[in-house]
């Protein structure tokens, strides 16, 4: 899990509290900073999840590069004169 996520989750958290804790005490300006802290924290938490995905998605691309590796040294080692002319 990306630090970006979890720093969402935290900033989104805290923003919906000073939010609704203004909305109780009319104080329009917490209102209104809660509410750009939860846009905040949403944003961190997509930018987190974008990074993992392209993390995995890299860590994908590696296992398979590797397995074909694997694939063509077998074939290879067990006929050593195919591609060869």
């Amino acid at each position: 899990m990306d630090k970006d996520r979890v720093k969402g989750t935290i900033d989104d958290a805290a923003g919906r509290v000073k939010r609704q804790v203004g909305e109780w005490t009319g104080d329009t300006q917490s209102q209104a900073e809660g509410a750009a802290q939860q846009v905040k924290g949403k944003v961190e938490k997509t930018w987190g999840n974008m990074k993992d995905a392209a993390r995995n998605a890299q860590d994908e691309a590696r296992k398979n590069n590797e397995k074909e590796e694997a694939i063509r040294h077998d074939e290879a080692t067990r006929n050593p004169s195919s591609g060869r002319q």
